[in-house]
């Protein structure tokens, strides 16, 4: 996982004003991105084309939108997606010319040229649910690219640990990916408080938190982003909290919200999307954590130690 991406977020959330600067990059920029956009599935793909570009907030939106929309975007007119991602036609435009091609059109054909690519042989034949867990497969893989570099993992880790207590946020499609990171969690971390809930108690329960010494909050944004997680993440800033967020993409909606944001797409093939790579960046970063708390060995065998005794489990 390139420390790029949690810097990137960091960036934006201080740069969030500067929404004028596109930052355009060269061709060259583009053709770099052409040389990686054989791996991964469509969305990793055009992650891959985005990161290391500096965004405005509108050109993220764009952005999160392709990814999204990964499937139809080689073949969305620059109307079309503009209405999708709720932007002005010339704000694609610029998009596509802040990404380094000369315009729209040139960035629709880069992505027809690197379409063909998505599919192995046979995949022609494979039938929708076949599809939705070859997509997954694919997410799976460019998540294990990312993490060759284990920085950024190993930094919220460490943030994670030293928590005293450890708010852990997700709320509506991440309920549930919350719930499991916080479940395993509390095994080798002393106080860990799942914030599952929206409403006007969350920011009540951020305060509790912050009061009882945490410096950290995790949060976990899966599509589609409630609005009271952006505002809830955006308040936990504002008390001082570390924010550290797993989502679907660097573009999402809480990456401004976001010190460290560490992307794992989902699969969006059936009617409700698929979350096997977020799943599994939060097993990774409980063995992030588990590596920077210096008792989480003792812990885990004091557990297993009692759940023996109470006959806990079957096997």
């Amino acid at each position: 996982m390139s420390t790029d991406t949690g810097a990137s977020a960091e960036a934006e959330a201080r740069a969030a004003g500067a929404a004028g600067t596109s930052g355009a990059a060269g061709t060259s920029g583009a053709a770099g991105a052409e040389d990686e956009a054989g791996a991964g599935s469509g969305a990793a793909r055009l992650q891959q084309l985005f990161e290391g570009h500096r965004l405005t907030p509108t050109q993220r939106r764009i952005a999160h939108c392709m990814v999204r929309r990964a499937a139809d975007a080689p073949f969305l007119s620059s109307v079309e997606l503009a209405e999708l991602a709720g932007v002005s036609q010339p704000s694609v435009t610029r998009f596509a010319v802040a990404l380094g091609f000369d315009g729209y059109p040139a960035l629709r054909r880069h992505l027809r040229e690197v379409a063909p690519a998505e599919r192995g042989a046979g995949e022609d034949s494979y039938n929708e649910y076949q599809q939705a867990v070859q997509s997954e497969i694919d997410n799976l893989r460019h998540l294990a690219s990312l993490l060759a570099d284990p920085a950024p993992v190993v930094r919220a880790g460490r943030l994670l640990a030293e928590s005293r207590p450890l708010p852990v946020l997700g709320l509506r499609a991440a309920s549930a990916q919350a719930g499991g990171f916080a479940y395993f969690a509390r095994k080798v971390h002393p106080d860990v408080r799942l914030l599952d809930e929206g409403g006007t108690m969350l920011a009540d329960r951020v305060d509790a938190a912050v009061r009882a010494g945490a410096t950290a909050l995790l949060c976990f944004a899966l599509p589609r982003h409630p609005r009271e997680v952006v505002e809830g993440l955006e308040y936990a800033r504002s008390v001082g909290l570390t924010v550290v967020t797993v989502a679907d993409s660097a573009f999402a909606p809480v990456a401004r919200h976001s010190d460290l944001l560490l992307p794992a797409a989902v699969g969006t093939g059936l009617a409700f999307d698929t979350a096997c790579a977020p799943m599994l960046l939060g097993r990774v970063l409980l063995e992030a954590m588990c590596d920077a708390l210096p008792d989480a060995q003792a812990r885990l065998e004091e557990f297993d130690a009692k759940a023996a005794a109470r006959g806990l489990f079957a096997e």
